[in-house]
This record gives C-alpha cells, sequence and structure tokens, in this order.
C-alpha cells in the first residue's frame, strides 16, 4: 500500500477508449489526487519496458498525498488492465503508437494545455519523443528519470556492467526474450545490483517484470524491437520545456547513457542520486519525490 492510499487521499481508476487505425482498444488508468479542484498541474506517468505497467513507478502517486499535485498513472496497451493485443505484426508495435495513446489519455482528463510528465526509463523515451514529435503546447515540464538517449549507448552500458557477472547471467541477458524463462531469471540477478539495489525489493517491482516477462504475463511487447536503433541525441536541442534529468549512482542508465541530455537541451538540470540504481523513487523515495515536486514548481 502506498501513503497516497493510506491518507485517504482520493483514487479512482478506470479506462478509457483508445482508438487506433480503426480499431477500438482500452487503456487502463489510475488517478491520484483530485484533478477538478487542482491548485498544481497535473503529472502524467510513463512507465517503463516496452511492456511494463503502472505499478512500476506506483510511487509517484504519492505526489498526491505529500505535495498536492495530482497524478495519473496508466497501463500502456498491450500489458496489465489494458487491452492485450496478439493478432498484430511486430510493425503495429512503434513509437506513435505509445503517443497517439498518451495523447488520447491527456485529451480524455482535459489536461492537454497545462500537464507535466515524469518518463521512466522507456516512458523517458516517450517523453522525449512527445516532446520532439508532437511539441505539445501544454507540457510545462519534463523529467527523465533513469533514462536513455540511444539504445546504443543503453547496450553499451548493459554488456560494461554484465562484465562481473556469472556467465550464465551473461548468457541469460544475451538470449534476451528468445527464451523468457533464462532471461528473467538473469534479469533478477542483473536488477538486485543495478535494477532496484534494496534488499528486499517491493513486490510491485517484480509483479511489473513478471506481467512482461514472466510464464504468467503477456511478453508481446516486450518482445517487439521497438527501441532497435533508436536515438533522439540529433533531435534534443528541439526539446523546448524545463527538464530534470535523473540517473542512480549504480543505474544501467550510467552517467554516458544521460549525458547527451544535459548536454544538448537547453534548460535541463541533472541529479545523480548516490544511494540508488535504476529506481531512486524506491530506494531514495522520500528525496526523489521533493526534488521532483521542487522542480515542478519551477516557471516553464
Amino acid at each position: 500500500m502506498t501513503s497516497t492510499q493510506s491518507k485517504n487521499v482520493p483514487v479512482k481508476d478506470g479506462t478509457i477508449p483508445f482508438t487506433y487505425k480503426g480499431e477500438t482498444y482500452q487503456t487502463y488508468y489510475k488517478v491520484f489526487g483530485d484533478l477538478e479542484n487542482r491548485t498544481r498541474t497535473p503529472l502524467i506517468g510513463l512507465h517503463g519496458g516496452p511492456g511494463l505497467i503502472h505499478q512500476s513507478i506506483l510511487p509517484l502517486g504519492d505526489l498526491a498525498s505529500a505535495y498536492d499535485i495530482p497524478v495519473i498513472l496508466y497501463d500502456q496497451i498491450g500489458n496489465g488492465r489494458s487491452s492485450h493485443v496478439h493478432d498484430k505484426p511486430p510493425e503495429f508495435w512503434t513509437i506513435d503508437l505509445f503517443l497517439d495513446e498518451l495523447e488520447n489519455l491527456l485529451t480524455h482528463f482535459d489536461v492537454q494545455d497545462g500537464f507535466d510528465i515524469v518518463g521512466h526509463s522507456w516512458g523517458g523515451i516517450m517523453g522525449a519523443e512527445l516532446a520532439v514529435r508532437r511539441r505539445p503546447k501544454g507540457l510545462r515540464h519534463l523529467v527523465l528519470s533513469n533514462s536513455l538517449a540511444s539504445f546504443e549507448l543503453w547496450v553499451q552500458s548493459v554488456m560494461q556492467l554484465l562484465a562481473p557477472f556469472p556467465r550464465e547471467v551473461q548468457e541469460g541477458i544475451a538470449v534476451g526474450m528468445a527464451d523468457p524463462k533464462r532471461y528473467r531469471e538473469a534479469l533478477r540477478q542483473f536488477h538486485a545490483v543495478h535494477g532496484c539495489i534494496l534488499p528486499n525489493p517491493p513486490e510491485e517491482f517484480h509483479y511489473s517484470i513478471d506481467q512482461a516477462m514472466g510464464p504468467e504475463g503477456d511478453t508481446t511487447v516486450a518482445s517487439v524491437p521497438i527501441l532497435v536503433g533508436w536515438s533522439i541525441i540529433d533531435r534534443l536541442h528541439l526539446v523546448q520545456v524545463p527538464t530534470f534529468v535523473i540517473n542512480g549512482r549504480k543505474d544501467i542508465a550510467q552517467d554516458f547513457v544521460v549525458a547527451p541530455f544535459f548536454e544538448r537541451i537547453e534548460k535541463v538540470k541533472w541529479v545523480t542520486f548516490e544511494n540508488s540504481s535504476h529506481t531512486p523513487y524506491w530506494e531514495e523515495p522520500e528525496r526523489y519525490l521533493q526534488l521532483v515536486s521542487d522542480f515542478l514548481k519551477l516557471d516553464a
């Protein structure tokens, strides 16, 4: 249970119809706080993956109780409580698909004229691409949390960090979703050092990954090579909104993976959480939420 829920901040959930290329799907959402009587700009949380679910970034909901920021989390199409889609070719799964779904959610809640974004990992890719491809007038602030400026840099980081691990872990990561069981076990060992370094990670951390890669989950989105060859480095100068870059000292998103954000975005700050890896909102939650809240107060 999050502190948001325990403090009786309003929480509601439901689904939104999302029509894409003539077919209608459902996007599951959860709203923390009061959107109707808000005193601060609403925040949209974009989870990682591609293929994870909103529980992976659940602590963002605590911004509602601690700082009166209404927060909207949702499961991106393909997993969780949103529509699962098994009959489409790999080309169906694109960044623009997920951006269309995000814009549909903004319109549904009538927040398209004023909103902030926190994107974690793959969610940071979505946030940056939204700013560059769609240039929404309502975007006020962008938080790129433990994200990546190019897939090549991400792969380079993973390879470096894997070097001290046993061969079975290295081989399990290398095989990837071609052998989900082996890949998942290797990820567990890798994530214990670079994913969430708490002695007992919250069950939502493991549950989210299992929903994308476990035997009871849906591996559809996680198996599609959406990010192969992807980079936004040469387009980062197009990000016009104030941007907050976050990573952890033991993060998969090492400094060189996020440095292009800091070097090429005009209005930017960067904080590295010294006692965190890839999930500082779990590992150092109070400081994480405070710094995010303080950043979102800055004039856009």
